[in-house]
């Protein structure tokens, strides 16, 4: 159960660990999003192979999935059980699930957009919350956010559940723009 302090000793040693003491969290947000991207190449080199015929497109693949592998190490690191997996399928789910919101974006469905851009960063956070050892598989939750740490939460995302609350966390924490 992550209570109050528990973030607040989380958050501290992120902030720590920022300084230079190894681990740059932005850096890990970047690599996710191009591990996302390189799971995303695996597929269309799979279909690519197998439309065409022509077998050039299978050995793409495997050079593809060797680089994912290696970016994925420097982000997954304790990956017991089936952590790598899922840690795996819920960065290219949430790379579909994006992608699903863009196309419904530019069909003029800014509700079902939302609803798909919703639940793509919801497990999202919830890669980072697992690899982030923030929440722990079957434990009950309960994550309370400082009052005076509200005025910075998104609060257009739903906030409901386990992903809801570690989206808040998560966003306080990643941060793609930060050099």
């Amino acid at each position: 159960m992550i209570k109050s302090a528990n973030l607040q000793n989380f958050l501290a040693k992120i902030k720590q660990a920022e300084k230079g003491h190894g681990l740059d969290l932005s850096i890990g947000e970047d690599l996710s999003l191009a591990v996302m991207n390189l799971i995303s190449l695996e597929e269309h080199m799979f279909f690519n192979g197998n439309k065409t015929g022509k077998t050039k497109y299978f050995d793409l693949l495997n050079e593809i999935r060797e680089m994912r592998k290696t970016f994925m190490k420097e982000i997954v690191k304790n990956p017991e059980a089936e952590m790598w997996c899922t840690s795996k399928h819920l960065l290219a789910t949430s790379m579909r699930l994006f992608e699903v919101g863009t196309k419904y974006q530019t069909k003029g469905d800014s509700a079902k957009a939302h609803h798909y851009f919703n639940h793509a960063y919801r497990l999202y956070t919830l890669f980072w919350g697992l690899n982030l050892n923030l929440i722990n598989p079957g434990q009950e939750v309960d994550i309370t956010l400082d009052p005076a740490e509200k005025d910075t939460v998104i609060r257009s995302r739903n906030q409901g559940g386990l992903t809801g609350k570690l989206s808040q966390i998560i966003a306080k924490i990643l941060d793609c723009c930060r050099e």
